[in-house]
């Protein structure tokens, strides 16, 4: 008996709810439909502050997203070890040290000796700016060739798109073989066929091409399809040069491992080059993600001016949302002088109020929102970046509007459940 009477109440007060949304939605429409030309300003001001807020953001998550994936085609969870940069002291200052190479028996000993479950990459630029030729055809001299080991291509993050990659033995042996860039193949073999196989000029060597790689675009204004890939040992003796310095690629087997494979990696690289205690590298260790951390370090203040900007443009749709509720007040004085009247209590008329207040602000809540998206990702499409739905910002959007209506809407819809009815059905 108990159970079936809590049950009822339930019922009836679900049905009593339902019924106040209702009117209180009845309400609300007609009171905006009233003051169309009002309210549209009101939402449209709303909706361009959610629009600058969610857009840039939604840009900004597309950007990074694209900004991983084009690191991660570089070679995801890498560091290199590279010749120190030149430095300039001023003063007392202890002075910096001497610019070194790295050279191939240092490579190759580092190589040898690192024990850290990892791959390592030796490799070193040949040419820059080389011109490649195919029988009467040839590229503009802009191809970048490098000397690389058998495990290039899977430290640096290519893929073989047709053929095969280098054995041991060619890099031995110096053999003269060589992997184009997916651009190579489209300006070279566009109506030559399949390049595997084929011979092609490079410099003053020719070469048999064993393989083609799979295509990685552009990142920051460089192509990593314009290159061809040569025998270490081949570079060493035909694109020899004094100043060669080799780079060193690891990747760790593990990516959680990246931090003590850079320790270990850089202990070893101080005992080949017979460093003291107490002396300064005279090599860089690089991490392929510095990049990337140094850009998004900076785009963080893109970040912080769009969340300013918006809230600045909310703050004045607050107040003109809360404008537009104090002149609803004053024309509905009577009505509301007559409700009350009619046994309406103070509760209803200040709920009313402020659900009016809450459905202006999530209409242009919500319009903000499928503005900021379509917005975000138009600017992101101009970095190839990846159509994104930033549902933490939609969230976001959707609970700001709301408190936005609520603090706009309670200074009215107190004030309009105060009227004395007497004096609200005087009011002319």
């Amino acid at each position: 008996m108990v159970l079936l009477h809590f049950l009822t109440f339930e019922i009836g007060m679900k049905t009593q709810f339902f019924l106040l949304f209702r009117e209180n939605l009845r309400i609300s429409i007609r009171s905006i439909r009233s003051n169309l030309l009002r309210t549209v300003l009101t939402i449209l001001i709303i909706a361009i502050g959610i629009t600058a807020l969610v857009g840039i953001l939604t840009a900004i998550d597309s950007i990074k997203s694209s900004l991983n994936a084009q690191f991660t085609n570089m070679g995801a969870n890498t560091f290199t070890i590279t010749n120190r940069q030149m430095r300039i002291h001023i003063g007392k200052r202890k002075r910096a040290p001497r610019l070194k190479e790295i050279s191939f028996r240092d490579a190759e000993r580092f190589s040898r000796e690192f024990n850290f479950p990892a791959r390592v990459s030796v490799f070193t630029m040949a040419s820059y700016a080389a011109t490649v030729k195919y029988e009467n055809l040839k590229t503009n001299p802009n191809i970048q060739v490098l000397g690389v080991d058998d495990n290039y291509i899977f430290v640096s993050g290519y893929d073989i798109k047709s053929g095969r990659n280098f054995t041991a033995n060619e890099i031995l042996m110096n053999s003269n073989v060589v992997l184009i860039g997916a651009e190579l193949e489209k300006n070279l073999f566009k109506t030559n066929g399949n390049p595997i196989d084929k011979m092609i000029t490079i410099g003053n060597g020719r070469y048999r091409i064993i393989g083609v790689l799979k295509e990685k675009g552009s990142s920051f204004g460089m192509s990593g399809d314009k290159r061809c890939l040569l025998p270490i040992n081949n570079v060493r003796q035909y694109f020899s040069r004094p100043d060669m310095s080799y780079t060193i690629n690891v990747m760790p087997l593990k990516s959680t491992d990246i931090e003590l494979a850079v320790s270990e990696a850089e202990a070893l690289f101080r005992k080949i080059r017979k460093l003291n205690l107490q002396d300064e590298n005279n090599f860089e260790i690089s991490k392929s993600d510095n990049l990337v951390n140094m850009l998004f370090d900076n785009i963080k203040y893109v970040t912080v001016a769009a969340t300013i900007i918006g809230v600045i443009t909310l703050f004045g749709a607050a107040i003109g949302l809360m404008n537009i509720m104090l002149v609803q007040v004053s024309e509905r004085t009577r009505e509301i002088g007559t409700r009350k009247a009619m046994g309406a209590k103070s509760k209803i008329i200040k709920q009313q109020f402020l659900f009016e207040a809450i459905l202006i602000g999530q209409i242009g809540g919500i319009l903000g929102i499928v503005f900021g998206i379509l917005v975000g990702n138009a600017v992101s499409s101009f970095t190839d970046g990846a159509f994104i739905i930033p549902w933490v910002w939609i969230i976001g959007g959707v609970v700001l509007c709301f408190f936005v209506s609520v603090a706009s809407g309670l200074i009215p819809a107190i004030k309009a459940s105060k009227l004395d009815p007497i004096e609200a059905l005087r009011y002319e």
